[in-house]
């Protein structure tokens, strides 16, 4: 999966301020408990820790839909967060951008596709490899049937 934009920061002024529904939409039977209200909801504070080191990324391609990230969708991408062992990860393998599921066993490093239909990349000691950032939400678009 390589990325289709170049990482694009996500603006200080920029505060977006969506109304809530003023319930939970149950997707099975609705809820008798309709009634709640909690008011406008700001997303930047609500998905984002760090501003300055957080970047929207559009992904592009089909290697990481089991991990629920779908061709054109933007990812939450924040550079200041330490890359852990299960991270969904924007890397820099020999100068090559990818979103893969970073996996650490055994002194080993393998950037993970989440598709069958894609092969796991087996980082090598010859290799270079930059983790750019961890990718900490996925704003997927709804395909129409």
């Amino acid at each position: 999966m390589m990325l289709a934009l170049s990482p694009r920061p996500v603006d200080e002024p920029t505060v977006l301020m969506l109304q809530a529904s003023p319930v939970a939409v149950a997707c099975g039977f609705p809820s008798p408990a309709q009634d709640y209200y909690d008011g406008p909801i700001d997303l930047t504070e609500m998905l984002v820790d760090d501003q300055e080191a957080t970047f929207i990324v559009r992904a592009s391609g089909h290697s990481m839909t089991e991990a629920g990230i779908s061709d054109g969708d933007e990812l939450l991408v924040d550079r200041s967060k330490r890359p852990r062992d299960g991270d969904v990860v924007v890397a820099v393998l020999d100068g090559q951008l990818t979103i893969k599921r970073l996996q650490i066993s055994a002194g080993r490093v393998t950037l993970k596709s989440e598709s069958a239909d894609h092969p796991d990349i087996v980082v090598t000691e010859l290799a270079e490899l930059v983790i750019w950032g961890v990718a900490t939400f996925a704003i997927h678009h709804l395909r129409r049937p």
